[in-house]
């Protein structure tokens, strides 16, 4: 059913837990399956230099949070928001159809945390 990528990051994730003086947060949620997403930023030089998450959900939303975190780190905000669900989806090697909705939470509470982060700054993302 899982890859064997989804395996590792479920078992293993990666940048996972609360961050401590974030720069930005995005919080979602899915209420027809219960999955809750925090993803924590911190912007340096127009790049994100550093990303954390908290998510409350199934293996395919715990992977795909960690593997956005993997694919943002290093990015500039303008690349980070480009990175679409079927990005996300291919780097763990494919997720069944009924779980790619896990996928598209991730990179909306990316796209989130960075529109905070734009909020708070006079550019836009």
């Amino acid at each position: 059913m899982y890859s064997k990528k989804v395996i590792e990051h479920f078992q293993k994730p990666k940048n996972m837990g609360k961050m401590k003086n974030p720069d930005a947060v995005g919080e979602v949620g899915n209420p027809n399956c219960g999955d809750v997403m925090k993803l924590y930023i911190k912007v340096k030089n127009d790049k994100i230099e550093d990303i954390s998450f908290e998510t409350m959900g199934c293996v395919a939303a715990i992977s795909t949070s960690s593997m956005i975190t993997d694919m943002a780190k290093g990015k500039t905000l303008a690349q980070a928001m480009k990175i679409s669900y079927n990005d996300v989806a291919e780097e763990l090697g494919k997720l069944p159809p009924v779980k790619m909705h896990c996928a598209d939470l991730a990179v909306k509470a990316l796209q989130k945390a960075i529109k905070n982060y734009a909020g708070t700054k006079t550019k836009t993302y």
